[in-house]
């Protein structure tokens, strides 16, 4: 288990209690319930159609919620006075397509957040991209479009761009989803070392030896509930038949 540089605190970071979201007819969070301390890794685990990806969404108000409580460092955003740019400037979060602007440079693509939406100035975000892509791996990446860099390459970007915010949470939706074996061990590397330094994170995630290894806690969600929740432990010993089978298929 890896070393937390920043020790939990009383209060959680990340909260929901009760959350419940439909899609019309369609129920797709049921009463979702957990919390994220300072510098805890979560891991979300599930079928597909189980509502981890919608749960997620739901900490950065990419969707709202019907009913119930979310609050995200000290943001409520359930409440619909919600200042949505203070929340991103505290939130980021990477999707598994990596949603880099062709158009741009990598290093255009990091500094339009913080110059536009923080009114950071642009010779301190062009230093704060060199950075962030050295955390990542790609220092050398500066100057190329997004077409010049492979999958992993471009996930990893996508992940810089996040960081450039200097969020107190990340959120990662299946982010290695769409990379073959070799990229997605590039990604995860850049992840683990995150984790090192003590960012909190939650992960939507079907990569369960990944999870095993770097979550303090993981969520297994059964039909837009969280069903078992603990420490890694519960995928090597599920306390109920669906983990069991569920781990019993994907691993």
């Amino acid at each position: 288990m890896r070393k937390i540089s920043n020790p939990p605190t009383n209060s959680p970071v990340v909260s929901l209690k009760d959350v419940h979201k439909s899609f019309d007819k369609l129920k797709v969070l049921d009463g979702v319930d957990f919390e994220v301390d300072r510098g805890e890794v979560l891991a979300i685990i599930g079928r597909s159609g189980s509502g981890k990806s919608t749960a997620l969404r739901c900490i950065d108000r990419f969707e709202t919620i019907d009913s119930g409580e979310i609050v995200v460092c000290g943001h409520r955003v359930n409440d619909p006075k919600l200042n949505l740019r203070a929340l991103r400037q505290d939130v980021g979060i990477v999707f598994q397509s990596y949603n880099l602007f062709p158009h741009l440079t990598i290093e255009e693509n990091i500094i339009l957040a913080p110059c536009s939406v923080k009114r950071v100035g642009k010779a301190q975000a062009k230093e704060q991209a060199q950075q962030v892509l050295a955390q990542v791996g790609l220092e050398d990446k500066l100057h190329q479009y997004p077409e010049q860099l492979s999958g992993g390459q471009q996930q990893r970007a996508a992940i810089a761009r996040s960081l450039a915010m200097q969020p107190k949470v990340m959120l990662f939706d299946e982010v290695t989803s769409a990379l073959d074996p070799e990229l997605t061990g590039e990604v995860l590397k850049v992840i683990e070392a995150l984790a090192a330094n003590g960012m909190t994170m939650v992960m939507v995630t079907h990569e369960m030896g990944f999870a095993r290894g770097i979550a303090d806690r993981v969520v297994f969600m059964h039909r837009g509930r969280v069903h078992e929740i603990g420490s890694a432990a519960i995928l090597t010993s599920p306390a109920t038949p669906e983990l069991a089978q569920f781990v019993g298929t994907g691993l």
